[in-house]
């Protein structure tokens, strides 16, 4: 049987009117290795683990070197937390991905790779660990393709379903000739791609008021949608299952100028694929993280909800609070709503659907 559906009928009720599947969560192990010791420069992330305040939950601090990052909780690795979660958010299954920072993509390839197997290997334990309610996608070494390849045919051999990368690979769009192996070896195994904001352009410029994840963000999903659209990746791998998180950025709600620019000068647009941006809509997926009942609405009307995931970005403050409540509360009817807590992103990871 298919260990993804070890989750019966009895569940499926148990936990709401409908199957509930949520790509977007983030994932580290409780402790990291010592990589700036291991590889002899700086720049990774380690965890300095907080003491326990009574009542509190257990914490650890992301530090990069000695430069704080963020406050983590113990829901960041703690399964058991996760799944106490899910009961109450009424989440039957999580997709398990690594939190962007740990990408590595700027280090020598084979010490990404070597953190991308630990990685890796973390996120299958507790796949395998915990049947039928956790995922996983797996992380690699975009900046050697040929590195990741390999780690993409082990990714598959551990039970992941597919990757998370970033939407740029150290100031390389997802266009990037040298990126096709990896997409074409995903298609070929039938391995799924998030795409994740990350090392967003225009920093410089945003060193005030959370601009980089308020702004930067939204601008790195669209730069990736459209790299990809206009570089002619979905056009080369039709079968490739690409999902962007928040949903797609500021893509969808300036796809009508990114149309009139393909129409309008098509000279500096279409120069390495004549197919109109607005063909792909329905080619790709998007999560549903978009935090508005009319933007949610917007997406379903221009993508259909057989193309919308719930996405919550679990378990970090910029997600939703709780996961799938902004698609339960739209008007929507009960089938869009069951393909967007779920049946989506069943297809997407690959799986066949719940009876």
């Amino acid at each position: 049987m298919d260990r993804g559906f070890v989750h019966d009928v009895c569940n499926k009720k148990f936990m709401g009117n409908f199957f509930t599947v949520d790509i977007h969560t983030h994932i580290l192990p409780e402790h990291i290795p010592d990589f700036g010791r291991m590889f002899g420069y700086g720049g990774f992330i380690r965890l300095d683990h907080l003491s326990r305040k009574e009542g509190a939950p257990c914490c650890a601090n992301m530090m990069i070197d000695d430069r704080f990052f963020r406050t983590i909780e113990d829901n960041c690795w703690d399964p058991d937390v996760r799944i106490a979660d899910c009961m109450r958010h009424r989440v039957n299954l999580q997709v398990l991905s690594t939190v962007p920072v740990m990408f590595s993509y700027w280090a020598r390839p084979e010490d990404c790779l070597q953190i991308s197997r630990f990685l890796n290997d973390h996120i299958a334990g507790i796949v395998n660990k915990y049947p039928g309610r956790f995922e996983g996608l797996g992380t690699l070494p975009m900046q050697a393709p040929a590195l990741a390849v390999k780690e993409l045919e082990r990714c598959k051999t551990i039970g992941l379903r597919g990757i998370q990368i970033g939407s740029n690979i150290e100031g390389k769009n997802l266009s990037d000739p040298s990126l096709m192996e990896v997409y074409a070896a995903c298609e070929e195994l039938d391995l799924c791609v998030f795409v994740h904001p990350w090392n967003m352009m225009g920093q410089e410029r945003m060193q005030k008021y959370w601009l980089p994840w308020l702004v930067g963000m939204p601008a790195e999903s669209s730069l990736a949608i459209c790299s990809m659209i206009f570089g002619g990746v979905f056009q080369r791998f039709p079968r490739l299952r690409v999902a962007f998180a928040h949903g797609g950025g500021s893509f969808p709600f300036t796809l009508g100028r990114i149309q009139h620019g393909f129409d309008c000068r098509p000279d500096l647009v279409a120069i390495d694929n004549p197919v109109a941006p607005t063909q792909y809509v329905g080619k790709f997926w998007l999560d549903s993280l978009v935090h508005d009942p009319a933007a949610l609405t917007y997406l379903v009307d221009l993508f259909g909800e057989s193309k919308i995931c719930l996405g919550s970005d679990y378990p970090f403050p910029l997600g939703e609070d709780k996961p799938g409540e902004l698609i339960r509360r739209t008007g929507l009817s009960d089938e869009a709503k069951e393909w967007m807590l779920g049946k989506s992103a069943l297809q997407w990871l690959g799986l066949n659907l719940p009876t």
